[in-house]
């Protein structure tokens, strides 16, 4: 049987993208040996936190956290790979593992997306290789005192993500994600790495955009309105750009509207549930979340569609229900 492309479902259906995975991993109460693994047992620095790590020391709660996923009805399932660049890594000194973290990921999510394909080939599965904005920004300057002090350059990013792209396609990933962006020079260079990638290895990757509205301003970190992010990152031929984390379904919405009508690329969201409570913590239900998100579907604003921050495999399910009820957004231009 041929094998469905990504463009070819999109035409299809509204494809559903899978939710949180820091949420997910939150539910195994790893302890810092856990983290650790036999493997770096005796290292010399606390691991509790690096959620990158545990593709190498507790793979099986990875596939787990994909498995669920796809069981509900995800298309798409994220490698575990948010902060897996030298530039992040390098809060635990581990910037010698970067290929063998992303490979490694990539790895555990083919192979599930693989079988879950295989027990319904009407229903492809593919793997997005998650790349994060890293904890640095090229655009603004760390220190008050001196506005001109940067402390990553774009050169140091277009490195970085280029190792992490190389990694993530050699370990199986169908398409590459850059998500959560809040800078969109940091974005520009995941970009022109993965451009570089395709034009080294002549293959087609397809690749997903998507920014983080951070506040009521309606704006990126580094200042962009959604229109202005969506103008500035036209001239790179994306499968999809849109929207996620920091809001809730309904306050992206008009964020979403703003960009549906402007592009005639894919338009893709996977919003928060709501905004964390108290404890940092979020309550949005999964019938909550559907529900707001439906007026998406109403309003031929998505093609792809999912979860971040306090989202779960109950979640998806909701939102995949959704989902199937309506046709994908039809681009206007």
């Amino acid at each position: 049987m041929k094998k469905t492309s990504i463009q070819e479902a999109l035409q299809k259906r509204i494809l559903v993208l899978d939710g949180a995975t820091g949420t997910m991993l939150q539910r195994y109460n790893f302890t810092e040996e856990d983290y650790r693994g036999e493997r770096f047992k005796d290292y010399h620095m606390p691991l509790k936190g690096n959620n990158d790590l545990l593709s190498l020391t507790q793979p099986e709660a990875i596939a787990e956290v994909h498995r669920k996923y796809l069981e509900v009805g995800a298309d798409i399932i994220e490698t575990n790979t948010f902060s897996a660049t030298t530039i992040a890594m390098a809060d635990y000194q581990m910037e010698d593992l970067i290929y063998e973290l992303n490979y490694q990921s990539a790895k555990i999510a083919k192979e599930q997306a693989v079988a879950y394909t295989a027990k319904n080939p009407e229903k492809p599965r593919f793997v997005a290789g998650s790349i994060g904005p890293t904890n640095r920004t090229a655009s603004m300057s760390p220190d008050v005192n001196d506005p001109g002090f940067r402390a990553v350059s774009f050169e140091d990013l277009r490195i970085a993500y280029k190792q992490q792209i190389e990694a993530l396609v050699d370990g199986g990933a169908d398409i590459l994600l850059v998500e959560t962006v809040f800078d969109t020079l940091n974005a520009k260079a995941a970009l022109f790495a993965i451009e570089e990638v395709k034009d080294e290895r002549n293959i087609e990757l397809p690749t997903m955009l998507s920014g983080t509205i951070t506040d009521a301003s309606g704006r990126t970190l580094s200042g962009q309105t959604a229109e202005a992010f969506l103008i500035s990152v036209s001239h790179v031929p994306l499968l999809s750009v849109g929207f996620n984390c920091a809001l809730g379904a309904s306050t992206l919405q008009p964020h979403l509207e703003a960009i549906a009508s402007k592009t005639s690329f894919a338009v893709s969201a996977h919003p928060n549930a709501g905004l964390p409570n108290a404890f940092g913590e979020y309550d949005e239900t999964p019938v909550e979340m559907a529900t707001q998100i439906e007026a998406y579907f109403e309003k031929n604003l998505i093609n792809i569609i999912g979860g971040c921050c306090g989202t779960t495999p109950d979640h998806i399910k909701a939102i995949a229900d959704v989902a199937a009820k309506y046709n994908p957004r039809v681009a206007s231009c």
